[in-house]
This record gives C-alpha cells, structure tokens and sequence, in this order.
C-alpha cells in the first residue's frame, strides 16, 4: 500500500500554530499559580512551626524565666558584603565582646551561599530569636538581608551593614583570590599564583573582572528573593534601598569607616562601647589588597552605574545625616565561632 499524505491547507496550520501557542501560555500560567501556591503553603507551615516553638517556650521554660531587659535582649546582625573591610570591622566585635559582656557569632553557610533555602531561613529565625545564652548578641556573616517578620515572630534584630565603591570592592576582590590576606595567610586561596593584573583581566574578559561580579552589594541588601540576584534589575535596587533604609540601623562606608564607628559606639554602647578608640589605635588595614588599576573600563558599565546609585544613596541617607515537592532538608548553616565562651 503507498502512503497516504493528508496536506493541511495553509489557513489550517496557522490556527494550529497559534491554538498551540495559547495551550502554551495557558500551560505556563498554571504552572505560575501553582509555584506562587506552593511558596505560600511553605510561607504558611514555617510561621506555624515558629509559633509552635514559641508556644512550646513559653509553656516549658519562659513561664519561670525572668524576661529579659531589653537591651539584653537585643540582637544585631551584621549580613556583611565581602571587601568592604567586613574583617577588619568585626575584629572589632570580637576585641569588645568580653569587655562589653555580648556574644559574637560567625554565620557560617555552606559553600559559603548568602541565600539560605526556606527551611534554613526558618531555623535561622528560630535559633536568634530563642537562644537567649546567646544574648546580647552580634551575629555575622555573609548572608542576604532575611526579613524576620515573614516567619510570624515578634522580636526583629537591628540590621547594620558597610558598602564600598563597586569598582574598588571589585579590585579589592580580584586581588584577594591570588594574594589573601593576614587574616589567614596560610589559607591557599583559589586564585593563588595567577599574576595577571586586573587590567589584563579586563583586556582578556575575564570572569574574575565580569560586570556582574559588580552586582553583589545590591542582593545583600535585597534579600532572599531570586530577583534579587537578576543583574541589573530595577526592582532588585528599589527594593534594596528600602531595606537599606526601613530596616537598617546603619549603614556605613568603607573609605568612612571611623565615621560608622563613631555612630555605632553613639547609638550602640552596649555593644560598641570603646571601639572609636580600639579603631584609632589598632593596626587595621582596610586597603591592603589594592593594586593599581586604571579600571576605566568599567565606569561605563550599566552594572557599574546601577552600584553606583545605591552607593551614593547610602551616602546620602546613612552616615551622612549624623543628626516542587516539599522536603526538609538539611541545615545548611552552623556558627562557626561562638565568643566569649559560655561556662
């Protein structure tokens, strides 16, 4: 038997082209609502652990507790932005806390990820805002802004933070992958013994020097939000200088790092009481891993402009005004370093 060939008229195949296209969108539409459902369901069953775990407390252990004052029962969170002298600052932290009688925690994540999954996020909220060994306490560590009322609880922690120019960041940043730092010199580091400067990189094109290593200031102010890691997206920089300004305490800039200081002691003595004087007379060195680099490439970069408004907009509104399936899954996160030592 031969083969019988039915040919579609022209006008036919078009109205199947385009019903194909709109089973398509409406495919993709279902698909949305579903994953906008599924985040509001794992939103829902995290608030609830939170308030059972509350409720627990408070049924098991805070009922014969003494509350404690608030100042003692304050909590700060430093979600610092690697090189922006972040080391050097929380040396700081760690220099005062016996003399201040606080504690300091290192936010350790794996594979040092600033986002942390949503049952991560959960556990992190709870460990805070329960542990009161821990309290006062001054937690650190490079991880995105997290919003602690999503999760239902009552206390919030004092946000502060220290941003720096995006391109010297980004220097300061290629040249610690080869040279390190004295923070641990022994430490071999992933770039150690490439000696192409950073304008070669530039030249070449380079990973280490792409316009979108310019981006990493902006999500740690925007948070946990996929959109906040889109390079160049205008909601990610709206939404990080509303944090930056409704959320945060502080927020500092590294070529003004005394001036932050200042206002932390100011604002914070419980915590900060001593630092101006323990920066003025240490051995800090914030610029140590700068080399000279024309870097006037990158001025013309949108990634670079866009840094460059949230950095003058820090400028501006901080130190300057001194007047699937559900699972759970593993922590992902541990405090690597706890001082002083609990007894």
């Amino acid at each position: 038997m031969g083969l019988l060939r039915i040919m579609m008229p022209p006008k036919f195949q078009l109205l199947a082209v385009m019903a194909f296209g709109v089973a398509m969108l409406f495919i993709e539409n279902q698909i949305q609502k579903l994953e906008e459902s599924r985040a509001k369901l794992e939103r829902t069953m995290a608030r609830h652990e939170v308030r059972e775990v509350e409720q627990r407390q408070t049924r098991d252990g805070l009922r014969d507790s003494p509350a404690l004052p608030e100042i003692e029962d304050l909590i700060i969170i430093y979600n610092r932005v690697p090189k922006t002298a972040s080391t050097s600052f929380t040396n700081i932290a760690y220099d005062l806390c016996g003399k201040n009688r606080f504690h300091v925690l290192h936010i350790n994540t794996t594979k040092n990820n600033p986002v942390m999954s949503l049952q991560d996020q959960m556990r992190f909220v709870r460990n805070v805002t329960s542990w009161r060994e821990m309290k006062p306490g001054f937690y650190h560590g490079h991880v995105a802004y997290l919003d602690f009322t999503k999760f239902g609880v009552k206390g919030k922690p004092v946000y502060i933070n220290i941003v720096r120019d995006p391109i010297e960041r980004l220097v300061s940043y290629y040249y610690f992958l080869r040279f390190g730092d004295d923070y641990r010199p022994g430490l071999r580091r992933r770039k150690q013994g490439d000696k192409k400067t950073f304008d070669e990189c530039m030249s070449s094109g380079g990973s280490d020097c792409a316009p979108e290593k310019l981006w990493l200031q902006i999500p740690f102010f925007c948070g946990h939000y996929s959109e906040c890691w889109n390079v160049g997206s205008r909601w990610a920089l709206e939404q990080a200088k509303y944090n930056l300004v409704n959320e945060y305490l502080l927020v500092g800039v590294t070529e003004e790092l005394e001036d932050f200081i200042m206002m932390l002691e100011a604002a914070l003595p419980r915590f900060f009481r001593g630092a101006t004087e323990l920066y003025r007379t240490g051995t800090l060195s914030i610029f140590k891993n700068k080399r000279n680099s024309s870097t006037k490439k990158m001025t013309i970069l949108v990634a670079s402009s866009m840094l460059e408004l949230i950095f003058q907009f820090v400028r501006a509104h901080s130190v300057r005004e001194k007047d699937g399936e559900l699972y759970l899954l593993a922590q992902n996160f541990f405090y690597e370093k706890i001082y002083p030592k609990v007894n």
